[in-house]
């Protein structure tokens, strides 16, 4: 919260009334300030109680520095990467760029413990709800723990727009469920309808002891990538309509839901955050450059283009929520690891990829932050 400097001449008779009652006010709009952004970052507790995480420390302001001791396991002995996130199995030459971990400015990132994690979720299921990019960071998790206790007994089902991973000694089930835009899309008359204030698909979500959710990546393709052929806006059919207009209705809607149907003293719920991409290099000061050759994150905190439209749509809807929403808020420390990127380095060898993400990399440290926030 910003500080302000004030200068008040008073009367010697009334001054102390005035001084006061205006430091009544500045702590009044500090404990404002406080209840609103203890809402929007915090995760309520399994009964009900809220904590901040790391103690009111940043965990997502910082910078990215060498560690020896990284990566935290090895895409070989990985079952469960894609082969468009495993970079080394398709022949990326470098490795500089698995060797970097996440700095926050004021505290300490913990550092992930697969086992620990088991024994706080035993018997639990986990679902992570949303696109490609809950598949990386959904992959990552199951990398992450299986790396911790590789003798586990684990068993991996795919059925339509399930994943489940089961770590069966201890009664862990981590599932996705592929939804690119969380709202539903319809097969209506004419043709593939994105239906922006039907949710039916929740009906898949609802039962979980912790709700990981993502959408924005599906909301800007156009052409042959894009997932529906209309969009039904209440009573309008339109052909289409501004994509971040679309979007803030659409996860309006998906907040509607979560207040409706989840009950936060029994399930955590997050929101992954907008993972950038790195197509554009004027984004970053490098007008000929994509992400494809690049082999180091940018230095410092600051990122030139500053945060994608998309992320003031997110802060606002988990704002007005009466439900408490944990923002994992990855798109700052995302947008440095330009070099992150799989490029062409994937099972395709097709195209140049600068939206996802190579494994072992980035999403390790997305898990890693949910787990400092679970744990911290």
């Amino acid at each position: 919260m910003a500080h302000t400097s004030v200068i008040l001449y008073l009367s010697p008779h009334m001054g102390f009334r005035v001084i006061a009652f205006f430091k009544l006010s500045l702590f009044l709009l500090w404990t404002l300030h406080q209840a609103r952004a203890e809402k929007f970052h915090n995760v309520s507790g399994l009964g009900g109680k809220k904590a901040i995480a790391n103690n009111g420390c940043n965990l997502f302001v910082g910078t990215w520095v060498v560690d020896p001791s990284y990566p935290l396991y090895e895409s070989s002995s990985c079952p469960f990467i894609a082969g468009e996130f495993d970079c080394q199995k398709y022949g990326r030459p470098d490795k500089n760029y698995l060797k970097y971990a996440w700095k926050p400015d004021s505290c300490a990132l913990p550092r992930f413990d697969g086992m620990d994690f088991l024994n706080r979720w035993r018997g639990k299921k986990i679902m992570f709800v949303g696109d490609s990019l809950s598949l990386n960071m959904f992959e990552s998790l199951s990398c992450l723990i299986q790396a911790s206790v590789p003798n586990t007994k684990t068993s991996l089902t795919r059925k339509e727009s399930l994943t489940t991973v089961s770590f069966q000694d201890y009664g862990v089930t981590i599932q996705l469920y592929r939804t690119p835009y969380l709202v539903d899309i319809i097969k209506e008359k004419v043709g593939r309808v994105l239906t922006l204030d039907s949710i039916v698909a929740g009906n898949a979500w609802k039962g979980m002891d912790m709700l990981i959710f993502n959408s924005w990546h599906w909301w800007t393709h156009v052409g042959k990538s894009q997932g529906w052929d209309y969009i039904r806006d209440g009573p309008n059919l339109v052909k289409n309509m501004d994509r971040l207009q679309a979007y803030n209705k659409g996860l309006t809607t998906w907040a509607n839901w979560v207040d409706t149907n989840v009950d936060p003293t029994k399930t955590k719920v997050f929101f992954q955050g907008i993972s950038p991409t790195h197509f554009q290099g004027q984004d970053w000061n490098e007008p000929k450059g994509t992400c494809r050759g690049e082999v180091e994150p940018l230095p410092g905190s600051t990122y030139p283009a500053g945060p994608p439209p998309a992320t003031s749509i997110v802060n606002s809807v988990l704002k007005n929520m009466k439900t408490p929403v944990y923002l994992l808020d990855i798109t700052l420390l995302s947008q440095l690891r330009k070099d992150a990127h799989p490029s062409s380095y994937n099972q395709n060898h097709v195209g140049n990829d600068c939206s996802h993400w190579c494994l072992p990399g980035l999403p390790d440290t997305w898990n890693q932050l949910l787990y400092a926030a679970l744990t911290t």
